[in-house]
């Protein structure tokens, strides 16, 4: 597995940039969170803490209590880069949260965004 600069980055410099593009198009923090804790499996309280503790991307995501199992349904493309040919698990887990937070700044119904 090859080391990419984000995964060590800390996803709580990262968040508050979902969060704005978000609001930017009239969406809330509350579906940001809403979105990566369907995605994570986190509540509202480890999302909190995994933010408090400035845990890195790798981290964040090896501490997720139940990645969805749904979100093999993510596909679409992402930066240029197409969700689901992404090998590495890692990269393709952030790139699925990406696409979750640009389809819920597109306008998406919550239901479709959570694949429901």
């Amino acid at each position: 597995m090859s080391d990419h600069r984000v995964y060590a980055m800390a996803f709580a410099k990262v968040y508050p940039m979902y969060v704005q593009k978000a609001e930017r198009k009239g969406r809330t923090r509350a579906e940001v969170d809403q979105v990566i804790c369907w995605l994570t499996g986190y509540d509202a309280q480890g999302l909190k803490d995994q933010l408090d503790r400035q845990t890195d991307f790798r981290t964040f995501f090896a501490e997720a209590p139940a990645f969805n199992p749904a979100s093999e349904l993510i596909t679409g493309v992402v930066c240029g880069v197409r969700v689901e040919n992404v090998e590495d698990p890692l990269m393709r887990r952030i790139r699925m949260l990406d696409k979750l937070v640009d389809e819920l700044a597109k306008g998406k119904a919550m239901a479709k965004v959570l694949r429901g």
